[in-house]
């Protein structure tokens, strides 16, 4: 049980400094700043699927990001 609460903290530590870095840099921590969001189709296949990112609505700002 010990582990799991160790494992949490440090995930948890390392969310806050990647939202600290990306608020620095004025991007959207969901996207990166890129205002979309990449999930594979299919593992075989060459081609992706973009969505627009939920944290941004798009934008890729920091400033619109809303943590959810």
């Amino acid at each position: 049980m010990h582990l799991i609460k160790l494992f949490n903290k440090w995930r948890n530590e390392r969310f806050e400094e990647h939202v600290s870095k990306m608020k620095v840099e004025n991007k959207c921590p969901d996207c990166y700043g890129r205002g979309f969001i990449v999930y594979p189709a299919n593992v075989y296949s060459f081609h992706s699927d973009h969505f627009r990112c939920p944290g941004c609505e798009g934008s890729g700002l920091y400033e619109d990001w809303k943590p959810h």
